[in-house]
């Protein structure tokens, strides 16, 4: 007796689909059902989450690019060395010496040494842009964030916190050292205003000096002729007043001279909150900077808004 064996599926029967699980909808996966509507599917429907971006999104986005390239740390390394080192050879060099420090304090030792690091905050605030122009990566960031005001303001944030940070550890050490090592040269004892204007005062300066950079390398969208136009800034007024001997010409002189970087930055180094270079005092540097980095800053956004990328 033989025994029957199994009958193969016809070709033409009908196969049993897969059982979707019972939280899914009829015939589809979950998140695989498209968006029904009066007139039927409408398309695919995403398990992912949606919402809307923020400025904050673009800031941690601006936050990772600016913190994984290789030319940032380099460049904020230069810097402290510049800013800690420099400032500790000049008080080294004052305190050897034995000389006295004649109408200031010996907060005043670390004012070349910022100078000097300055260029370092230039060249990175127009690198921080210009570079993206340079690879064709801005139009990848304009891509994935369409709107320019939110991509420019979140790389001005980025890179102002950055550099505050950087500068204010930096001077602060170079106070530190400089009130230990030339108090006793020192015609004036340093004061908590003082050192207020010497740490925060000058980092917050500094900072504006590198939204301005960062305006300009959005203006301009080429690292060199940024970086060069940046350097004519802070150098050109100060070396173009100093061979200005005319009588007729001492107005634009004295405004060339005294609002200066060099100038503006050496108040707050200045003996009892006074420059004897300048007429401006106290905090009245901060504003100069900070009018001059809001017109920059305007004009980065509107040449962002009507420029092709």
């Amino acid at each position: 007796m033989t025994t029957p064996q199994p009958q193969a599926a016809h070709p033409a029967a009908p196969q049993t689909a897969p059982q979707a699980p019972p939280h899914a909808a009829p015939g589809y996966w979950p998140g695989t059902a498209p968006a029904g509507g009066p007139a039927g599917p409408v398309g695919y429907v995403s398990p992912i989450p949606v919402r809307k971006a923020t400025l904050m999104d673009a800031v941690s986005a601006e936050w990772t690019k600016i913190r994984s390239v290789r030319s940032t740390i380099w460049t904020l390394s230069v810097m402290v060395a510049i800013i800690v080192g420099i400032g500790l050879l000049i008080a080294a060099g004052v305190d050897a010496s034995g000389s006295k420090m004649t109408g200031s304090t010996a907060l005043a030792g670390g004012f070349f040494s910022v100078m000097l690091g300055m260029i370092c905050v230039l060249t990175l605030g127009v690198l921080t842009i210009s570079s993206e122009y340079g690879t064709g990566m801005i139009r990848t960031t304009l891509t994935a964030c369409p709107d320019r005001v939110r991509v420019l303001t979140a790389k001005a944030i980025v890179f102002f916190a950055l550099t505050f940070a950087i500068t204010l550890v930096s001077t602060a050490l170079v106070a530190m050292f400089d009130v230990a090592m030339l108090e006793d040269q020192a015609e004036f004892a340093a004061s908590g205003g003082e050192w207020l204007k010497v740490t925060v005062g000058t980092s917050l300066f500094v900072g504006l000096l590198g939204i301005i950079s960062l305006a300009v390398g959005t203006l301009l969208r080429h690292s060199a002729g940024a970086i060069t136009v940046m350097l004519g800034l802070v150098l050109a007024p100060l070396v173009v007043a100093m061979f200005m001997y005319t009588e007729s010409l001492s107005s634009v002189r004295k405004a060339l001279f005294e609002y200066s970087i060099p100038m503006l930055l050496s108040v707050f180094y200045g003996a009892s909150g006074e420059s004897s270079a300048t007429s401006l005092s106290g905090w009245d540097p901060l504003w100069v900077i900070a009018i001059a980095a809001a017109v920059a800053l305007g004009g980065a956004y509107a040449s962002l808004l009507k420029r092709d990328a």
